[in-house]
């Protein structure tokens, strides 16, 4: 190869600058008018019940009744667990053709405060069973039709939701813009530290700093004090309370070990050493969420040198909605081992959580197991869910805002993160647009839980009592 003196060149195709995508964005407006994602169409032939049936086929039939019950609390809980029928009505929509990696479930009760490996609070999305490659629009959407549902829910009046709304996609607008002026290194470790919520209102900070103080309470000790008795040799066992926590059989528990030793290999080499000085204790079968009850999920118990207890979750990952419903292309993810990636949805889950969280957990990993996929995670690492239905109104916009924020962070880590602010630009053309489409998309989705409702007392559906 000749070259000049102090110069090399390399033979692969150079990246797409920042400026060539942003101008991509902004010519796109042209064959997709952004007032364009303002327009919600229920199509004919829809059948939220029958997105339903689809999924519940690949569940625990025990469960099953239970995860109708928790989805018919209330409309927000039942727009928790139906991203799949979202999904299915976003595939007939038209999109710019600008794909990043999703949450694909990007509801505001799926972020929360955790603790990152240095012990700082951080605040981030907190749930990636749907993450995926795919349009960015789906993510955004859902994000702030669960704004208007949350608010309704809440009881604000027609002129507080929308305002709620307005907050959302304005600050996920805003902040895509203020991340992808950063260079993409600094972009990529921007801090997501908690420091008490200064920048908002004082109930929100009050909010804030109690969410903190209980977190210290979410352990895996503390856990391990309220769900265990001590057995007549000294040994602590889970204290089984169905269905939300019962023992798994034998042919499940003899495997525990083989299962946490495959586990291991997909963990950094630091990790996997310290698992290795932790015993196995106990396993148990766990309930989970709105959406997740039924699909199988697992805690295992470890116990270290000093008697220390360590919990993890192994939780069942199978195709996302954004794929399955959506019928989105399985585009291959720079960074990622593809056949790893196509073959095991637990790795999906893991590669696509760590692209879009500012920090993971260190115990992070994937296994599979009895042909299916699965995902490992601490269960316990002081994390915490905000009560979206407690909170003061200063609050719920303070909260709203927040979200949308770490949505656009997430986003533009993504290449085309400049590509959707060239498209979204400064103004209120695509904002105005998601929030008439999601005043819409909310009033389907209330349809929607009332036809859940009335399946159950046709008899098409059955409801357990709720645990």
């Amino acid at each position: 190869m000749n070259r000049a003196p102090g110069r090399l060149r390399f033979d692969h195709a150079p990246v797409v600058t920042h400026d060539e995508r942003f101008q991509r964005g902004r010519a796109a407006r042209a064959a997709l008018p952004r007032s364009a994602h303002g327009r919600y169409e229920a199509d004919a032939h829809r059948d939220p019940l029958g997105v339903l049936d689809r999924q519940h086929e690949t569940r625990l039939p025990d469960l099953v009744p239970l995860r109708v019950a928790r989805m018919l609390q209330n409309p927000f809980a039942f727009y928790r667990g139906t991203a799949a029928i979202q999904a299915a009505d976003l595939a007939g929509e038209a999109n710019t053709g600008a794909g990043v990696v999703l949450c694909g479930d990007a509801h505001i009760g799926n972020f929360g405060l955790f603790a990152s490996p240095e012990r700082s609070m951080v605040f981030d999305l907190n749930d990636f069973d749907e993450a995926a490659f795919g349009p960015w629009e789906w993510d955004v959407k859902r994000l702030v039709t669960s704004v208007v549902i949350a608010a309704r829910s809440r009881g604000a009046t027609e002129a507080q939701t929308r305002r709620a709304a307005s907050l959302a996609a304005h600050a996920y607008r805003d902040a895509l813009h203020r991340s992808l002026e950063l260079d993409v290194t600094d972009r990529f470790f921007q801090a997501a530290v908690v420091q008490g919520g200064r920048q908002f209102g004082k109930q929100t900070q009050k909010l804030v700093k109690a969410a903190v103080k209980s977190s210290e309470k979410r352990t895996s000790a503390r856990v391990i004090a309220r769900i265990t008795e001590t057995a007549d040799d000294g040994s602590l066992h889970l204290i089984e309370s169905p269905p939300r926590l019962t023992h798994v059989g034998p042919e499940i528990e003899s495997r525990v070990a083989e299962v946490i030793d495959l586990y291991r290999a997909s963990v950094t080499p630091d990790v996997s050493l310290l698992l290795a000085q932790h015993t196995i204790t106990d396993v148990a079968r766990r309930v989970v969420g709105v959406g997740s009850v039924g699909s199988r999920c697992f805690i295992v118990v470890l116990t270290g040198p000093h008697g220390e207890p360590l919990i993890l979750q192994l939780k069942e990952a199978s195709d996302s909605v954004i794929h399955e419903f959506g019928r989105a292309p399985k585009n291959p993810i720079s960074g990622v081992n593809p056949d790893t990636f196509s073959a095991n949805h637990g790795y999906r889950v893991t590669a696509n959580q760590r692209i879009l969280q500012a920090v993971s957990d260190p115990f992070l990993g994937h296994v599979t197991f009895e042909g299916y996929g699965f995902y490992v995670r601490q269960f316990r690492d002081r994390n915490v869910s905000f009560e979206i239905a407690d909170m003061a109104d200063e609050t719920f916009e303070d909260y709203a805002y927040a979200c949308a924020t770490i949505l656009a962070r997430a986003h533009s880590r993504s290449p085309d993160g400049a590509f959707i602010a060239g498209y979204i630009g400064r103004g209120t053309a695509f904002t105005d647009a998601v929030i008439e489409w999601s005043h819409a998309y909310a009033d389907q989705s209330l349809a929607d839980f009332e036809a859940l409702r009335a399946a159950v007392v046709a008899g098409r559906f059955e409801s357990a009592p709720l645990a």
